[in-house]
Parts: C-alpha cells; structure tokens; sequence
C-alpha cells in the first residue's frame, strides 16, 4: 500500500471535503437526478446526464479521498527537535543567489500544495532538491529556467 505523507493540517481538511461531499454534495445531485426524472424521456434530458456525470465526478473523488485517507502518514513537524534539516512538513526559506530573491516554502502532501499560498508538492522539484539538507547548505535545483543555485537560510518546524 502506498503510504500518503500529509500535515495535520492537510488531513483536516480532507476530512472536511469528505464530509461536505458526503452530508451536502451527495443529497444535492441526488435531489437534482429526481428532478431530472421528473421531466420525462431520459435518452435526451441534458439536465438529466449533467447530473448523473456530477455524481459520477462526485463518487470518485470521495473514493479518492477514503482510499489517501486510510493510507494516511501524518507527519507533524511541530513535535519534532528543530534540527535544522529540511524534511516533510518544514517551512524554508531559501535564497536566490543569483537575484538575491528570499522565498519561503512550506512542503507538504500533494493534496494540499497551493503555489499562491507557497505550499509546495514533497514531489515538486524544488522539494526534492532541499529535502536531506541543512541550515546553511547551497543547492542547485534544476528548474524550467534551468539550474538555480540557492542557500538554505532558515528551517522552521511550525
């Protein structure tokens, strides 16, 4: 079974999502596949096939929620010694040294990446680049712009 690294956080909000799709979300299209019924003749009732593709969308993403759910690694990282090493879950701030541009990223799950919010994927290339290594350290990451040389300047366990 594939294990599923994720915050505290990211399976909270998981569960949420199931719990929304489950209580509101699974009723709603239920009521809107009645409805449909209701006006007749199936084979070309357009509100009748959106709902039933709704609901298909809907069944599987709560499949797919369940399935990362029960295989789920929650890794807390405000439990943990602040070695300065960058691991799953940590907050790093990184120094462009090139630009002398500061970014700080937080790296979590796949599911609770968010670029704009600086939550990188522990798949991204970036994370795979700083995962392993120290306050301090200097890493080259290869990145769509090519390969860019950046120092650790701070690891925080929050």
């Amino acid at each position: 079974m594939n294990q599923y690294p994720m915050t505290a956080k990211g399976a909270e909000m998981l569960r949420e999502e199931l719990n929304h799709l489950k209580s509101v979300k699974r009723p709603e299209i239920v009521n809107a596949i009645a409805e449909a019924r209701e006006h007749g003749d199936l084979k070309e009732n357009a509100e009748y096939h959106a709902a039933r593709e709704q609901q298909s969308f809907c069944e599987g993403r709560i499949q797919d929620i369940e399935g990362k759910l029960s295989n789920v690694q929650i890794i807390d990282v405000t439990k943990m010694p602040n070695t300065g090493k960058v691991i799953f879950g940590t907050t790093v701030t990184i120094l462009n040294l090139n630009t002398e541009e500061e970014t700080t990223y937080r790296i979590v799950g796949e599911d609770e990446a968010d670029i704009k919010n600086n939550l990188i994927s522990v798949g991204s290339p970036i994370a795979r680049g700083l995962i392993g290594k120290q306050l301090d350290d200097v890493v080259n990451i290869q990145t769509p712009k090519g390969v860019i040389e950046y120092e650790i300047s701070e690891v925080q366990y929050i």
